[in-house]
């Protein structure tokens, strides 16, 4: 399930709830595509803006529309509290994995971050991706920190924001645990340098796109926009762009990338 390509898909949604059709749709695909899981609830899969009952409803759509495809389950939250109850919702509707991230409004300490993963670990029976992410949730984690959680219990995989240092973690943790890459810009070198899975937004939307990359194709114009206007931003114009969803399609107050300046480079790639 840690392995290779892990696609998160956008959750088509407006402020009367969450586009069921769409949703659906993209999962479909991405079932009958090349992945080799589905990553619902990541954050491009918007599981912050969530209600608790809107994240139990993606995940039982996930795995319906998944096909007997691995899912995993984004369960972050601000309490651990809440966290737990993620965790149950996900592995109720039959997820095959979880994904967790150390959300946070006050800035968390070590001890903070490694308490919270070992109740959920305490918690869960299925294995669980780490999430590391410091843009967006502002806390960085140590190399000890990361070794200290992977010798955790269904600890499986760590999601980390680049390939730097995944030569540096193979050696500390432990070898069941697999070490992947996030920000796709720098999937093509962290898979050739040795990273075990690519958690792509790309391939939550255009699945046949990220393969190519992982066989050495050159996607820098849309790379440049998603550093340039965030990805779920992007995948959003991109998804009402080639009529997978209709708009708007992100929760507010977030607002999709310009279609002027998306839709220029879907035709240059052939996405």
């Amino acid at each position: 399930m840690f392995t290779g390509l892990s696609a998160f898909p956008l959750t088509p949604l407006d402020e009367d709830g969450i586009h069921k059709a769409a949703f659906t749709r993209l999962v479909t695909r991405l079932a009958t595509a090349d992945v080799d899981a589905i990553a619902a609830l990541g954050s491009t899969g918007s599981y912050a803006y969530l209600t608790s009952e809107e994240r139990a409803k993606v995940a039982r759509i996930t795995v319906q529309a998944a096909q007997g495809k691995p899912v995993i389950v984004g369960i972050g939250a601000l309490r651990t509290r809440d966290v737990l109850q993620h965790a149950h919702d996900a592995q109720t509707a039959g997820a095959d994995g979880l994904l967790l991230a150390p959300v946070s409004y006050q800035r968390l300490t070590d001890e903070e971050v490694f308490g919270l993963f070992e109740d959920v670990t305490r918690a869960i029976s299925i294995p669980l991706a780490v999430y590391d992410n410091p843009t967006t949730t502002g806390f960085t984690f140590s190399d000890e920190l990361h070794t200290a959680i992977a010798n955790l219990p269904h600890v499986g995989a760590i999601k980390l924001p680049g390939g730097e240092r995944i030569a540096t973690l193979r050696k500390l943790v432990p070898a069941h645990v697999r070490l992947g890459v996030s920000g796709d810009w720098f999937a093509a070198e962290a898979l050739a340098n040795g990273a075990d899975v690519w958690f792509s937004v790309l391939g939550g939307l255009f699945p046949e796109a990220a393969r190519a990359v992982m066989d050495g194709a050159d996607l820098e114009p849309l790379w440049d926009l998603f550093r340039r206007h965030g990805s779920v931003r992007v995948v959003a114009t991109a998804a009402a762009l080639r009529g997978l969803t209709s708009e708007p399609n992100l929760p507010r107050p977030l607002r999709a990338a310009p279609a002027d300046e998306v839709a220029p480079v879907l035709e240059q790639l052939k996405l």
